[in-house]
This record gives structure tokens, sequence and C-alpha cells, in this order.
């Protein structure tokens, strides 16, 4: 189909959304929460497909933030459903997605670019980048899950840092406290990104599936006997099959 704020190429088994809306810093508003969404979906059917990657047009900006104009003359109970809506449409979808996404974030990443970056389940970054959550400037919080996903990453206090003051962190520090994976030069980035993903892409796609909903509820309490439960599963899969017989046949499997 067709988007007009981001844009979809696929590259044998990976597929990278770049969100496209230079002239605002890619900021996010509601038709590219749309769009990202409906992209996601389209690419979870896809069989090609194995790894997702989402990244920013040009070099200055992942995604600057949301799109504050839309919601400016907002009351509660229209917030509320901004808030719960982009959660539901979007950045939970992320996280729970049955192919991995990797956040290449090249440049700012601010606000609602942060909470995006932090629900793909795996994120590198360019030397250029800035991250940080400015809400409580505009006397607001974080809406679309920082304040839930960010301690899980870097811990309370650090986290409890970013939100109250509102600074920007450079990504070589995003990296230092478990915010980012990798930092690289922004002409590298993408580079990187793809290597990365075709590594991924050459695993079991049904068992990286079960690995990303069990590591999701690893700060629950479901959580180890859900990997009982996956691990047991994969056993009756054509993927462990082929798996064990290539190393015992001490080839490549071909998932």
């Amino acid at each position: 189909m067709g988007y007009q704020n981001i844009l979809l190429e696929k590259e044998d088994k990976i597929s990278i959304i770049t969100i496209n809306r230079p002239e605002s810093l890619n900021a996010l508003n509601a038709k590219t929460i749309q769009e990202i969404s409906l992209a996601l979906d389209e690419l979870n059917s896809d069989t090609e497909c194995r790894v997702i990657i989402i990244t920013g047009s040009g070099e200055k900006s992942f995604v600057a933030g949301a799109d504050i104009k839309e919601f400016s003359d907002f009351g509660q109970e229209k917030a509320e459903e901004l808030a719960r809506n982009g959660q539901n449409t979007l950045f939970n979808k992320i996280e729970n997605m049955y192919k991995p996404v990797i956040a290449a974030v090249n440049g700012f990443a601010l606000g609602g670019g942060l909470e995006l970056a932090m629900a793909c389940h795996i994120r590198y970054a360019s030397e250029n980048a800035k991250l940080g959550l400015p809400e409580v400037t505009l006397g607001l919080i974080p809406g679309y899950g920082g304040t839930q996903r960010l301690p899980k990453l870097i811990g309370k206090g650090l986290a409890n840092e970013m939100i109250f003051s509102a600074k920007m962190i450079p990504a070589q520090r995003a990296k230092e406290i478990g915010l980012v994976n990798e930092v690289y030069p922004i002409t590298e980035l993408l580079t990187k990104t793809k290597e990365l993903a075709k590594s991924i892409a050459s695993n079991s796609p049904m068992a990286i599936s079960k690995a990303i909903h069990a590591v999701n509820l690893s700060d629950t309490d479901k959580g180890f006997e859900t990997e009982i439960q996956y691990f047991g599963e994969l056993f009756e899969l054509d993927d462990k099959k082929e798996g064990v017989a290539a190393f015992m046949e001490k080839r490549k499997p071909n998932f």
C-alpha cells in the first residue's frame, strides 16, 4: 500500500521503515503513527520479512517528538484517548511483534521519538544522537510508555533524573547507561544496523518469536513458566529439528 509519511523498503529478509517528515524533524503525528502501525501489520504477515528496522529520514533526527500542534488544545478526556490509542496502536504493538524490531536512532530522539525507540527490541544510535524526555517542560509527562520502559532499561534513579530534569543525553552516555546498544558514525549507522539484522535473520524465526514474548515477561511472575512452556513447544517444530540436524551434520541451518 502507499504511505505519505513513511517509506517502506524491503531488502531480502530485512524491511526498513523510514519516518519521512524532514520538514518537522520527523515528528510523530496521528497519521504517521497510523502508517507505521499499518506497515508493521503488513510486515508481520510477510513471510519473507524476518527483521524490521525503524529509522528517520536525513541525518538530524530520528523522531524529534510528538507533533504538539495536534494536541495543544486537548482536555483530559481527549489527552487520555491520545495516549491510550498511541500505546495500543503502535508502541505496545512494536514491543509485542512476532519479529525483532531494531531502532536506528539517527539524531534527535526526544519525547515520543525516544518512546518509539524504547519500544523497539534493540537500539543502535549515531554519534550525533541526542535522547531525552522533555515533557515536563510542557507541564506534562511521557504518554507513550516512557515512564514505564525507561526505568526497565536504565533503572529507576537514572530514569527519574532524565524525566524530572528533561535534559537530553548524548549517544555515548546513552550507551553507558544501557539505553542504546551501540553507537556509530552517522554514515555507518544503517550499515551496522543491517549487519545486525542479517545476523538475526539467519536464525530460527520461530525461536526468536518465542524469545521476544518470553523476554517481555521477564519482570513478571509468568516469566519462568513461559520460558519452560516455549522451550518445550519448540521441540515439536521444524525449526528445532533443522537446527539440531544442522549442528549434528556440521552445516549451517536452513531456517
